[in-house]
């Protein structure tokens, strides 16, 4: 899945929880962190595997339940007694990307290709795109069905995002004068 599906499903899961669990959409400080869990696999793996060759593959550590699930906890801890639920964001955002990223092998039966989960327990199936870079690998974009209905996707959550007020845009604006008046 590409960034913008990443962050397409996430937003559509964290909205619907803050719907449901809340009555309101998604406030801003929490979608800015629910977008970075829903990089934070890609964040660690690919610029280990295909900038620095410390990891095998652009999907390993931070594909791997064993290092993102006690990722969320400890950001849990830290986070506890901070004003506002900062976990929920970033385990919803972490564990779509992993959905999302498991769900075409899902559908197709190749349990094999989801090995990442549990690196390095097993094996990391093959992954055709890590001897490229992050560069190249945008460069490669091919309009496949798959990715056609992530543009899609894409597409509607932003129309929801506006329709929610577009929540993170003023915290982001805020962020960026904050760093300028210094």
């Amino acid at each position: 899945m590409w960034p913008w599906g990443h962050a397409a499903v996430g937003y559509l899961l964290y909205a619907a929880y803050t719907r449901v669990r809340y009555d309101r959409p998604p406030d801003g400080p929490a979608i800015i962190l629910l977008l970075f869990g829903t990089q934070l696999p890609d964040l660690i793996d690919k610029p280990l595997a295909w900038t620095l060759p410390i990891l095998p593959t652009g999907r390993s550590l931070g594909h791997s339940l064993l290092f993102l699930v006690p990722l969320v906890l400890v950001v849990a801890a830290v986070t506890r007694d901070w004003d506002g639920k900062w976990d929920i964001p970033l385990a919803i955002g972490a564990f779509s990307h992993i959905a999302g990223d498991i769900f075409p092998a899902l559908i197709r039966g190749e349990f094999a290709s989801i090995t990442f989960l549990v690196w390095p327990l097993l094996p990391l199936p093959p992954y055709p795109e890590q001897d490229r870079s992050i560069i190249g690998h945008f460069l490669s974009l091919d309009l496949t069905s798959m990715v056609a209905f992530e543009f899609i996707l894409g597409f509607v959550v932003v129309i929801l995002w506006w329709r929610q007020g577009r929540p993170g845009l003023q915290t982001m604006r805020d962020g960026v004068v904050s760093a300028w008046s210094r």
